[in-house]
């Protein structure tokens, strides 16, 4: 298996998730990753219909040193009507459009149509993206699909990645993956992941655990905004406000708890961090270089704060 560094760039904000970033600036945000050590590079068609891909393999060019990984399950073809705006969340145009596929071919074009868009001659790591709707198609077909590609040396490691647990615990139990990708559900708000993590640990599997702020509500020290990418509900915002509040009594903020919390869990080999700007990234950086008292985790869980599902 790879070595995995403990922080990770997520390319979903540079393919333009939510609202335009120019290309000056995605590189610009991508090369400040780099100059604060970030050797791990998360990307997929999915995100901006290849954009972030794209802009992601012309600001690794010629560099060395990194982990990148990808993703396979939807392939992009030419959209019909050639016009108008995406309307999965990334403001680009849609000349293409997505197409789910997690057959064992679909999988070898994804594939190599990743590696034409990065312009770069291979990529470390192949994850299932989001097979929620395909589970038995991805655990018959794709799966099989990226063991073959281990196994001619075209990936160094496969996975899944997704926004639930479950799913992925049958791919820890049934098949020989290497990687899991975990988004949203090992936060300091929602544990609900622990099953999986402890699976992970008992087999070996390493854990990249993505969406620690929850869309948002833990970004700040004040929480606010949403929760899986929908409004907060009151009663979480209240749970994340006492968090804050402890947080606060121990010199630490809200976000550099999140960023910390998942690396606890021996599972956990990776925080993977989406960012659009440079001014992000520093951010980041900055908090998660600053130590985190254990006494901060000890009354989190003697308030019964964290932990609720174990």
């Amino acid at each position: 298996m790879i070595g995995l560094p403990r922080h990770g760039f997520g390319g979903a904000p540079i393919g333009n998730l939510f609202e335009e970033v120019t290309d000056e600036q995605a590189r610009a945000t991508v090369d400040a990753a780099w100059d604060r050590g970030v050797r791990l590079f998360d990307t997929a068609p999915h995100y901006g219909l290849g954009l972030s891909e794209r802009r992601l393999g012309a600001a690794l060019a010629g560099r060395s040193g990194y982990v990148l990984s990808t993703k396979v399950g939807r392939l992009l073809v030419p959209a019909r009507s050639g016009s108008g705006r995406d309307d999965e969340g990334f403001d680009v145009s849609a000349e293409l459009k997505r197409v789910w596929d997690f057959s064992r071919d679909g999988v070898r074009r994804s594939l190599e149509e990743s590696l034409e868009r990065l312009a770069l001659p291979a990529v470390h790591i192949a994850l299932i993206h989001d097979p929620d709707d395909h589970v038995e198609q991805a655990l018959a077909e794709a799966y099989p699909a990226l063991a073959e590609l281990r196994s001619e040396g075209m990936v160094q490691a496969i996975g899944v990645g997704m926004n639930q647990w479950p799913v992925p615990l049958r791919f820890v139990q049934e098949t020989d993956i290497d990687v899991v990708m975990l988004a949203g559900r090992y936060t300091l708000l929602d544990q609900s992941g622990l099953p999986l993590l402890e699976e992970c640990v008992k087999r070996g599997v390493r854990v990249l655990a993505a969406g620690v702020f929850n869309s948002g509500i833990l970004a700040t020290p004040k929480p606010a905004g949403t929760y899986n990418y929908q409004p907060a509900p009151a009663a979480l915002v209240e749970r994340a406000t006492r968090i804050a509040g402890v947080c606060e009594r121990h010199g630490v903020s809200l976000p550099q708890a999140a960023m910390a919390f998942p690396l606890r869990h021996p599972a956990i080999a990776t925080v993977v961090l989406g960012a659009r700007t440079p001014e992000e990234v520093t951010t980041n950086a900055a908090l998660w270089s600053r130590p985190v008292p254990e006494e901060l985790w000890e009354e989190l869980e003697s308030e019964g704060l964290l932990s609720q599902e174990r």
